[in-house]
Parts: structure tokens; C-alpha cells; sequence
């Protein structure tokens, strides 16, 4: 699975990159077939609260799913895309089941 971390208006740190990454590993065990995982950081209005939008897009064999958020904390968002992307994997799992 290939991690890809885009930070837009800023410079994403160490931290925050080895988070995303440790995060995005555990979506492999709601599905295995994953191939890549592409992350948007984007700091909107500075000084604002709720001024830090998280998008995810996950590649799987057959589509393509996507997910965004806006919190205060990329960390947040970035927790928030991850139980999202759960839901969405796991209904596309269903949908594979099915067939």
C-alpha cells in the first residue's frame, strides 16, 4: 500500500506525516487489497476555528473512495477520515461479497 501526503499552504511535520502514516496502515485490516492511499492537508483562512480540511482518497482494485473533513486539528481530521473510510470500505466490501 503507497502513502502519498500532500500538505497545501504549509509544511507538514515529521509528526504529523509518521501519524498519518501509522493511521492509514490500520485501514488494511478492513480491507487487504488496498492500493493507494493519497492524503490532502489544506490549511483554509488561517486563524479561524475549524480551519483545517482533511481529504482522503483510497484506491481499491475496482473504484475509488474519497472522503473529507474539517476540524480544528489535522490530527482530528485525519481520525475522522480514517473511521469514515472504515464505513465506506467495509459497505464496499459487502457490495464485493455480494456478487
Amino acid at each position: 500500500m503507497e502513502v502519498k501526503v500532500q500538505s497545501i499552504h504549509f509544511d507538514a511535520t515529521e509528526k504529523l506525516q509518521a501519524f498519518i502514516e501509522k493511521k492509514t496502515a490500520k485501514l488494511e485490516k478492513s480491507f487487504e487489497d488496498i492500493q493507494k492511499v493519497e492524503v490532502q492537508l489544506k490549511v483554509v483562512k488561517p486563524a479561524t476555528a475549524l480551519n483545517k480540511e482533511t481529504s482522503m482518497t483510497v484506491s481499491v482494485p475496482g473504484t475509488t473512495l474519497f472522503v473529507e473533513k474539517t476540524c480544528d486539528t489535522f490530527e482530528e481530521g485525519i481520525d475522522l477520515c480514517i473511521d469514515a473510510m472504515r464505513v465506506q470500505l467495509a459497505k464496499f466490501k459487502e457490495k464485493l461479497r455480494e456478487r
